[in-house]
């Protein structure tokens, strides 16, 4: 070692041990002070949410719009692997805190004995929006009954999609061929005919489907409902106004729903996270109406705070807030009001095999309902 390197090297050795260089002789970064680390982590919570391509990490953008103030409240959310996963992940990762997930996933979790101690290990702070069981297939595909034995794409493994769809075909007896593409590379193969069609569980109007057109050979396949669905799945449609491109103007493809909840994790062992988790469901609960204006997605519409998961316990931040505000989270405006009469009118008659009811005649029996809760006899 000549003179030269004897003397880099006892320069550079003091300012290794500083931490001020690198070995390599590059300058680091000052790590931050423990008071700094601590403010910059303070109120944070984790979501995990579904795919990219699914509407709810959407959701939880419009969750972060009103949570985080810049000191207090922070929401950062997690893009999970699939539904199952995502709700072991509840349970067993560190630094997940809560997670949007289908209501059935919870149910095939239990019945399936998936995740022993389930029950113990998540509460849930609120119902949320419905998510639409889409059937894209190719136009020589009339039915479902018409994809016996064919191959037919459900996302991927332990994901909504996959697990919603083996029940529904289990339901209806259909032989199919199940296949485990991303939607993104199984849409290529519907389109080459590769697959006779692809499933997909999302909040309607799905992004995969927007650009496409009857023209290009696709279609959605109806699904009919089943009353041995509920009250697991919700009768539903998807009209031209959610895919103008698929479905004929004035038309509508029948089809099922499920509804999605957002879960937290059992954090008793963990009283800072749980205090951030009881801040961010004060500040979500506080909020709401702000998620109901113009410029966050349109799915907020169907939510009512107050709404139930039979056989689960509520976060009990969430079911005290609730205690106290009940009417603020029932309180939906009067348009509003006679549209989810409408929408239930249209279920229960689907449900019970009763033939559709006019507009003019859901006008007559809300009017009805509206005279009786006010009192009025006629």
């Amino acid at each position: 070692m000549n003179r030269a390197t004897v003397v880099i090297a006892i320069i550079a050795l003091p300012l290794v041990v500083a931490g001020l260089v690198t070995p390599a002789g590059v300058a680091a970064r000052p790590a931050a002070s423990p008071s700094e680390a601590v403010v910059f982590n303070r109120g944070v919570v984790e979501l995990e949410t579904a795919s990219a391509t699914s509407i709810s990490v959407r959701i939880a953008e419009d969750l972060a719009s009103i949570v985080n103030d810049g000191a207090t409240r922070r929401l950062v959310p997690v893009i999970g692997t699939g539904s199952l996963g995502n709700l072991m992940d509840l349970k067993l990762l560190r630094g997940i805190d809560m997670a949007i997930l289908p209501t059935d996933i919870l149910d095939y979790a239990r019945e399936q004995k998936r995740l022993p101690g389930i029950e113990a290990a998540v509460t849930y702070v609120t119902k949320l929006y419905n998510e639409e069981f889409h059937l894209l297939a190719r136009s020589e595909i009339k039915s479902v009954t018409d994809l016996v034995n064919r191959k037919v794409n459900v996302d991927l493994r332990d994901s909504v999609t996959a697990i919603m769809a083996g029940r529904l075909f289990d339901r209806f007896k259909l032989p199919v061929v199940l296949t485990n593409d991303s939607s993104e590379a199984a849409l290529a193969k519907l389109r080459n005919g590769e697959i006779a069609a692809l499933a997909f569980v999302s909040g309607k109007p799905v992004p995969l489907f927007h650009d496409l057109r009857a023209e290009d050979g696709l279609h959605l396949l109806p699904l009919p409902f089943d009353a041995a669905l509920a009250p697991a799945y919700l009768p539903t449609r998807l009209t031209s106004a959610d895919y103008p491109g698929l479905v004929p103007q004035g038309a509508s493809v029948e089809t099922v729903a499920v509804g999605a909840v957002l879960v937290v994790a059992n954090l008793q062992q963990a009283t800072e996270r749980d205090r951030n988790v009881a801040n961010f469901v004060e500040a979500f609960f506080t909020g709401f109406q702000a998620l109901l204006e113009p410029g966050h997605h349109a799915k907020w519409q169907e939510v009512n705070l107050a709404a139930e998961l039979p056989g689960w316990r509520r976060y009990p931040v969430a079911e005290q807030w609730l205690q106290h505000n009940l009417q603020v989270a029932k309180t939906p405006n009067p348009q509003d009001l006679e549209e989810l009469f409408a929408r239930f009118v249209d279920e229960r008659r689907q449900l019970t095999g009763g033939q559709p009811m006019t507009q003019r005649e859901k006008n007559d029996i809300f009017e009805q309902y509206q005279r009786w809760q006010s009192g009025q006899t006629r």
